[in-house]
């Protein structure tokens, strides 16, 4: 799911915006935003990678593959990896990323491990796998968190990946999913709603949110080919989406100098009031949404019965592939 570093797409510099280019009221008046220091982005990275290393030293592949073809890279020992006929990406076995605590939805529903929801969003599925998902988290989550800090980021990041795991979970009932795309497709959706509801900020407004919408189009548009799970996608995509309403609120122009302006120049609101209604709009749908998802998990409802047309939002049939 790879992306573009879309700072400045977005016609912000770095230090926010640059009020003294053209000035408040009449007077020119510098500012810096607080610029943070990015050091969770990173350590997820790591973590990610550290998580896959082990997931391949518990797959094991010399001592457990009992195919006709041997492991790919035996000489990394323990650690090779499962024949390419198995696993294409250069990974594990499905029994190992279920060991690791993969998203198996028979075991969420029946057997109560409802924190396969949060963990399967470090494990994956292989190194081309964990290689797309890193690369595009460092383009797309070191910025945001050098603007909002490690918090904001943070919150949005696990709680977009929980999202892309219930509507998963509600869909995809065979099988296994991981993957930190969820949480990612969360990152793109806020920096949309980001933009939305800063839009009196930013220059160069109607560039910036085509080049978003186009990025998001085409990730989401990979998403229905076979074999990609596009439900982790877009359950990732639609809460990163509202919490960005939620998380990443900006002051409206001129506040952070208010108190170096005369009187009668004054911001006397620190948001505006579309600002607001967003907030409040999504915090609801965000509840709401998240309320509904999991009631239906753990009650075991299956969502295509719920929308059978659904299906062609993970996988459209063509004359190239099938999508059973």
């Amino acid at each position: 799911m790879a992306s573009r570093d879309l700072e400045k797409d977005r016609g912000v510099n770095s230090n926010y915006t640059n009020y003294a280019a053209s000035g408040v009221g009449g007077y020119n008046i510098e500012t810096s935003d607080r610029q943070w220091t990015s050091w969770l982005v990173p350590m997820i990275v790591v973590a990610n990678v550290v998580m896959f290393i082990l997931t391949m030293f518990v797959n094991d592949c010399p001592k457990n593959n009992f195919s006709s073809e041997g492991c790919v890279a035996r000489f990394l020992g323990r650690l090779s990896f499962q024949p390419l006929r198995e696993n294409p990406l250069l990974g594990p076995s499905s029994d190992a990323l279920v060991k690791m605590g993969a998203l198996k939805w028979d075991k969420v529903v029946h057997q109560h491990q409802a924190w396969r929801l949060i963990t399967c969003i470090w494990l994956h599925a292989g190194v081309i796998h964990l290689l797309a998902n890193m690369l595009s988290l460092v383009f797309i989550g070191i910025r945001l968190e050098q603007q909002f800090g490690f918090v904001r980021v943070g919150v949005l990041y696990l709680i977009s990946g929980l999202g892309g795991s219930i509507l998963s979970s509600l869909f995809l009932q065979r099988g296994i999913s991981v993957g930190a795309s969820g949480a990612l497709f969360g990152l793109l959706g806020a920096m949309l709603s980001e933009l939305l509801t800063n839009w009196t900020i930013y220059a160069n407004k109607a560039a910036a949110l085509f080049t978003l919408l186009i990025i998001i189009v085409i990730n989401l548009g990979v998403g229905i080919l076979p074999h990609v799970d596009n439900f982790a996608h877009l359950g990732g995509f639609i809460s990163g989406f509202f919490l960005g309403f939620v998380l990443l609120l900006r002051p409206r122009f001129g506040w952070l100098e208010r108190h170096q302006l005369p009187e009668h120049a004054r911001v006397k609101t620190k948001y505006l009031p579309y600002q607001l209604v967003l907030f409040f709009i999504a915090l609801a749908a965000l509840i709401t949404g998240f309320t509904i998802g999991l009631t239906m998990l753990f009650q075991g409802k299956n969502g295509y019965d719920q929308c059978h047309w659904c299906r062609y939002l993970s996988c459209v049939p063509t004359s190239r592939w099938k999508c059973d």
